[in-house]
């Protein structure tokens, strides 16, 4: 089970819609990190999926280890 779900999305990003709405109609609580309001935050997506796309989802699980 997931613990934590973070997605990085943009305002432009039409797959970060459908991200948000697929976790949306399942329930899933997450945190949206848009990168054009907070670009301060893109080195962490770049550092979780090792590219500068988005969506990234990284899942944290109960153990503490991540899926992105």
């Amino acid at each position: 089970m997931a613990k934590d779900i973070t997605i990085y999305t943009t305002n432009t990003c039409a797959y970060c819609v459908m991200v948000k709405k697929w976790l949306n109609s399942k329930n899933y609580e997450y945190t949206e990190v848009n990168l054009d309001t907070n670009p301060e935050r893109a080195k962490e997506a770049l550092e979780a999926s090792g590219q500068l796309a988005v969506p990234v989802t990284v899942v944290t699980k109960d153990d503490d280890s991540k899926e992105v």
